[in-house]
């Protein structure tokens, strides 16, 4: 089965893909949604209208939402979208799925905690930037005792399944950020009332505890914006690398990120990532870097993201931040 984001399926083949994989047990809407659009000719048809890399299940689908479509049947769905289809088509062109999940940061922690600090965090395709916040937010790992900021309690609680009989090396303390910065095609300011409005319809429908803890990071970030560099990742990497503080150890990180990218692309910054300084965290889904060797004789879900820092995978990652596996012994 084709991945919903292979721009070399069919339209038809990716939103089969994207509810049978992606949205599985994760949203009973997107399921439906998806289900239906593949088997309309007429849905995909108006789909169809975008260029490839704009018909995305994810963005169409939030495109709708952010304009006013409600969970519902198909058939309902497919009906508010042939009457709303122009405007719908006009915010795809000019919007980008660009979820920013701040639970994600849940994945990181446990790397982060094992290199040796004070950290400068560099993350590609960061959207508005929450997850280069690890440090302001508060942490509940099955099993083990809670994190907190060094100055309290953060009304940001991320809680993470941890799965697998292989313990998950959780940090007696949070990592100290000292520098962070990220790089996007088009970053997010979660001070502005529309771009928060966007990162709040890239929620999917039933997840209205990511969509509390979006509100509630976005104002930590806001309190301290970080420095978001607008541009092509590949093209503005190693600057923006060069200008972290040398007396940090750099984390370049990215969850989610690279598929969107084109083979070459991928390879490109590969190369560049693999020249830098410090450490390279990745969490993306198998197959995205051939070049890591996906764990699977150790347990995992068939949406697990493979996390790997410095190009060997270490866990297999829930993509909201649910949930962590870890893999013995890389």
């Amino acid at each position: 089965m084709s991945t919903s984001t292979d721009a070399t399926a069919t339209t038809a083949e990716r939103y089969a893909a994207f509810a049978e994989v992606e949205a599985r047990g994760m949203s009973a809407t997107y399921e439906a949604w998806a289900g239906g659009v593949a088997a309309d000719a007429a849905t995909l048809a108006l789909i169809d209208q975008l260029p490839p890399a704009k018909r995305q299940p994810n963005l169409v689908f939030s495109a709708a939402r952010l304009l006013g479509a409600r969970p519902a049947p198909y058939p309902e769905f497919a009906a508010w979208l042939g009457a709303h289809w122009n405007e719908v088509r006009d915010t795809a062109l000019t919007h980008a799925t660009q979820t920013n999940e701040a639970a994600r940061c849940a994945l990181h922690l446990p790397v982060l905690g094992g290199i040796e600090g004070p950290i400068a965090l560099l993350e590609v395709g960061t959207s508005a930037g929450l997850c280069l916040f690890p440090d302001r937010y508060s942490y509940v790992f099955t099993g083990h005792p809670r994190l907190d900021p060094v100055d309290g309690p953060s009304p940001v609680v991320l809680e993470a399944a941890v799965r697998g009989a292989a313990p998950v090396p959780v940090p007696s303390r949070l990592p100290e950020i000292v520098w962070r910065a990220g790089i996007d095609l088009n970053p997010l300011d979660v001070r502005s009332p529309a771009d928060l409005d966007w990162l709040d319809a890239l929620v999917w429908p039933e997840h209205e505890d990511r969509r509390r803890r979006l509100r509630a990071a976005a104002a930590i970030a806001a309190d301290d914006p970080p420095h978001l560099v607008a541009g092509d990742l590949n093209e503005h990497l190693a600057a923006l690398a060069a200008s972290a503080p040398r007396d940090a150890t750099l984390v370049v990180f990215h969850t989610a990120v690279l598929m969107y990218l084109d083979g070459e692309g991928r390879e490109r910054f590969t190369r560049q990532v693999a020249q830098l300084p410090g450490h390279w965290l990745s969490v993306e889904a198998r197959g995205v870097l051939p070049g890591i060797a996906a764990r699977v004789d150790v347990p995992n879900e068939s949406s697990d993201l493979v996390l790997a820092l410095d190009g060997v995978q270490v866990a297999w990652a829930q993509p909201h931040g649910r949930a962590l596996t870890w893999a013995p012994n890389p």
